[in-house]
């Protein structure tokens, strides 16, 4: 399966917010969680729907968005 099959927005779920196919889990709650210290395998024990192509794609997905930002440091 491509990565981006894994990944939908849809208006009525989540506000139309990326979330992993088929759930109500965000992308940006996987980042966010990883970047907080969570291992895979804390998200796959927290999150039953969830599997690790899943969590790989929702970081590719994260990672393509900001690989195009211009961001401003200071």
């Amino acid at each position: 399966m491509n990565t981006y099959d894994m990944i939908e927005t849809k208006p009525e779920v989540m506000l139309g917010k990326p979330v992993i196919k088929g759930t109500r889990i965000p992308v940006d709650l996987i980042v966010r969680k990883l970047g907080e210290g969570a291992s895979f395998e804390d998200l796959l024990d927290g999150y039953p729907n969830l599997s690790r192509d899943a969590i790989q794609a929702a970081l590719i997905y994260a990672a393509d968005l900001i690989r195009n930002e211009q961001l401003k440091c200071k």
